[in-house]
């Protein structure tokens, strides 16, 4: 399978095509540049209230607006950039966005940076750093710490499209998409160390029109999670590992809790990851449901659950429930997906016993265990398999 994780094939290249872009947009409206409103790019002056001016002054604009970040660090504390605007934004980023190394330096604040009620923008390029390694630190070491903030979240925005954009060292999620609708995400590089603690490449929650393409995520939880009302998204061309996988879930934390479908992943590949494609939800009574899901075409290298469905989550193993209930799953496919488990059950489907899995279809599956056959465990589900299938579908 071949895959294109970085769509510019050098440096020159993406500085050509982006300042090709920025100039026809400046053409048309108004350009702001973060060090002409004060921003300093020497990793050490605070530039929050510089970002902000710069912010300010592209969303009043009555043309489209282009923000620019030149090459250099840029400290930036806890920042919200709201709209609505009066026209459209885009951001270039040249250099890097870094937050405070001091754990404390963000408080208790859920988001390092926060666009909130925009419609309409463009984010090219650059870097991120959220400077997380003290912040794990002193989880690992037990301390009352804050509880960490998502390095960008977007919320109840629409048609937003972030690209080429590199996220690393987050203190929890790299990415929030919460509220949304029409939000594409390509061409991204997500990366903090495999112990790192919660640091979810991209969160998506009661979110539609939600594609996240052609990136690559190596991260200490879930490549991608999958909240309550997420419909119509579209993952493909991914590359996940270190990390959980790919998750929808975890669900059933409610009783009325909105429900997940048309989902797709598709040609993507897995590696050394902890589960490949899961959906997990606690034993808990719940009116949400997961239906309609496609995984199709993906390549799995060492991964310890390659395909999971797993209706009784409960990591801490306290307080949990058993009540055989949760979410209602139905009409998932699991289609050509191969590769090698890292343990001897490569294919556990575990469902609700009150509320059994329905229409569920494995084709072409092909997972080894080492030398010897992958096995598969399946409970209160219903199905077909088709083509081959190995190891044995248990249906």
């Amino acid at each position: 399978m071949a895959l294109n994780y970085y769509p510019f094939s050098s440096v020159s290249k993406f500085t050509f095509l982006t300042w090709c872009c920025l100039l026809f947009i400046s053409s048309e409206g108004a350009a702001h540049n973060v060090v002409s409103f004060g921003a300093r790019a020497d990793a050490r002056s605070d530039s929050t209230a510089a970002f902000l001016r710069t912010w300010a002054a592209a969303c009043r604009s009555a043309k489209p607006a282009t923000v620019v970040v030149p090459r250099g660090r840029f400290l930036v504390r806890q920042v919200e950039f709201r709209g609505p605007c009066r026209s459209r934004i885009s951001i270039f980023i040249y250099g890097t966005i870094a937050a405070p190394a001091s754990y404390l330096a963000l408080g208790n604040a859920q988001n390092w940076i926060l666009f909130a009620h925009v419609n309409g923008m463009t984010i090219q390029g650059g870097t991120i750093d959220a400077n997380g390694a003290s912040h794990w630190a002193c989880r690992k070491s037990g301390k009352s710490c804050p509880t960490g903030a998502t390095s960008m979240q977007f919320s109840s925005a629409n048609n937003v499209v972030v690209s080429g954009l590199t996220s690393i060292n987050s203190r929890m999620f790299h990415f929030v998409i919460n509220g949304c609708k029409n939000i594409k995400m390509q061409n991204m590089k997500l990366a903090a160390p495999s112990q790192s603690p919660n640091t979810d490449g991209i969160h998506v929650m009661r979110s539609s029109g939600v594609t996240i393409t052609g990136s690559d995520i190596r991260t200490g939880d879930d490549c991608i999670s999958i909240g309550p009302g997420s419909s119509n998204l579209w993952m493909e061309n991914l590359r996940c590992g270190p990390g959980h996988g790919v998750s929808i879930g975890s669900l059933a934390q409610s009783l009325n809790e909105a429900g997940v479908q048309n989902v797709t992943l598709t040609n993507s590949v897995f590696y050394g990851s902890q589960n490949g494609i899961r959906i997990k939800s606690w034993a808990r009574q719940s009116n949400g449901f997961v239906r309609n899901v496609l995984f199709s075409n993906i390549n799995m290298y060492r991964v310890s659950n390659p395909i999971i469905i797993d209706q009784s989550y409960c990591p801490s193993n306290q307080g949990c429930p058993h009540q055989g209930l949760s979410v209602k799953i139905s009409s998932v496919t699991y289609r050509n997906i191969k590769g090698t488990s890292a343990t001897p059950v490569a294919v556990k489907l575990h469902c609700s016993r009150l509320k059994p899995c329905s229409g569920m279809r494995l084709e072409d599956i092909k997972l080894t265990y080492g030398k010897t056959r992958a096995l598969s465990s399946c409970q209160h589900i219903h199905g077909t398999s088709s083509r081959m299938v190995t190891p044995l579908s248990c249906f």
